[in-house]
Parts: structure tokens; sequence; C-alpha cells
């Protein structure tokens, strides 16, 4: 999934108008515009984590998403989460990201 994609399906579940989100996050709608349609080729470090907060999303995740290195989350540790879901058809995978969807916009609206 492409950084963009994780971004606006995040805030989409969390059923937040892109202006909202941008406040939150102290950017420009704009600006959180080009990231979700991946725009911006390298945003930066600092603008990552105003949205990794504004989101409730990992920090790390978009910054691997983002094409920086992090620690922990190499090669080795992408060949784990490979592993653990590589028996999953694209069907189970599909229904199992709508139910991730579910169950996290469940938790937001109890927060």
């Amino acid at each position: 999934m492409a950084l963009g994609e994780v971004i606006k399906q995040k805030r989409e579940s969390r059923r937040e108008k892109l202006t909202d989100t941008a406040r939150h996050a102290h950017i420009s709608p704009a600006y959180l515009s080009k990231l979700e349609n991946d725009d911006v080729r390298e945003p930066s470090p600092h603008i990552l984590h105003r949205l990794a907060e504004a989101l409730d999303l990992q920090y790390a995740d978009l910054m691997t998403l983002a094409g920086y290195a992090v620690p922990g989350s190499g090669p080795a540790q992408a060949r784990l989460s490979a592993a653990m879901f590589a028996d999953l058809t694209d069907s189970e995978r599909d229904e199992l990201m709508a139910y991730l969807r579910w169950y996290r916009s469940r938790k937001n609206a109890q927060s």
C-alpha cells in the first residue's frame, strides 16, 4: 500500500474531512491532498510525525512507506510480516482489512 493510500484510508475510516485532519496535523488541506494522491516525493519526517499523531498511525510505518530507513523495519521485519499472512487469499486479505477498518472505527468512536 502506498503512503497516500494509507493516510487517506485512515482519515476516511475516522470519517474526518480532509480539512479537519489537515488542521489537526497543522498542515494545509492542499498539502494533505497532495500527500494522499502521492504527489509529494519526499514528505518531511516532521510532517509525517504530525500526521501519525493526528490519525493515530505508527510514525515508523509512515516513515517506511515514505522511503525512509527505520530501525527494526528492514528486510527481516518485512519477511516476518509477509510470512504471517502468506497463506491468505486475496479475498481473505480484503476481508481482514475491512474488519480492521471497522474495528478501528469502532474503537475511535468509543474514544
